[in-house]
């Protein structure tokens, strides 16, 4: 059966590549354009194409996504949205799961060097460089400054993949010192289903299906201090560690469940 079933998931993987260059290709153009009006209009209007794209793309890969609100969301207040990081496929699914607000993602800086890719990459996203504090901390005053001109931002605390079947792998403290120092409150959300349609093990693990994302209830920041940044992250670790067991996402393996 698995040999019947690897061609054509290598076929898939081929046709998804192709749609996902020939869209790039279509609104590069336009990226191009939206880099003259600055970061903050050009920025949005590339969200948008990028909002956009992943509509395209889950038609045409034939996927379907649900947004579950385990409480009312508040679209018109800031946020620092905290999500868990399991797949190659997590910017489709972010983008077709934040709408009709304003943000900017945290995303690693290796990505720009890609061609064309790297470009639109790098009007969109607020870039880390892990490999050196001082670039880490770059990257938490660019953060703030997003934050300062009323748009939420999207960062996995994770840092990369969790490849360790448990729920979550441990927390970096960025985007939790980031909400303290704004004063912004966290909004954690969950993705079910990424490492279902496409796992960190390899970008031919693409497959059709069901995406879910659940917005749990934010965590207010009012009145804390740097000295809270651990507790806090914790507090957010033990939610989304649990409300991920719960949900049974399929990447957990029983013996690892309520690990930290």
């Amino acid at each position: 059966m698995k040999k019947l079933v690897f061609p054509l998931q290598v076929l898939y993987s081929v046709y998804a590549f192709l749609v996902f260059v020939g869209f790039l290709l279509i609104i590069f153009p336009l990226v191009v354009l939206a880099s003259f009006f600055g970061r903050l209009k050009g920025g949005n209007f590339i969200y948008r194409l990028c909002q956009l794209w992943a509509d395209t793309i889950f038609v045409l890969f034939g996927m379907r996504h649900t947004n579950r609100y385990e409480v009312p969301h508040d679209r018109n207040k800031q946020y620092v949205f905290v999500f868990n990081h399991i797949s190659f496929f997590d910017i489709p699914i972010i983008m077709k799961t934040i709408r009709r607000q304003h943000f900017r993602i945290l995303g690693k800086a290796e990505l720009a060097k890609v061609p064309i890719f790297g470009f639109l990459y790098r009007q969109a996203v607020v870039m880390v460089d892990r490999s050196s504090p001082a670039h880490r901390a770059q990257s938490v005053r660019q953060l703030k400054s997003v934050i300062s001109k009323g748009i939420s931002v999207v960062i996995a605390p994770e840092g990369t993949f969790n490849t360790t079947h448990q729920p979550l792998k441990e927390f970096y403290d960025g985007a939790f010192r980031v909400a303290i120092e704004t004063q912004t409150p966290i909004k954690p959300i969950l993705f079910l289903d990424g490492y279902n349609r496409m796992s960190y093990e390899t970008v031919l693990s693409l497959t059709p299906g069901k995406s879910r994302a659940i917005y749990l209830d934010e965590i207010s920041v009012e009145g804390l201090t740097l000295n809270d940044t651990q507790a806090l992250k914790r507090k957010v670790y033990k939610l989304m560690e649990e409300k991920l067991i719960h949900y049974k996402a399929s990447w957990i393996k029983p013996s690892s469940a309520g690990r930290q």
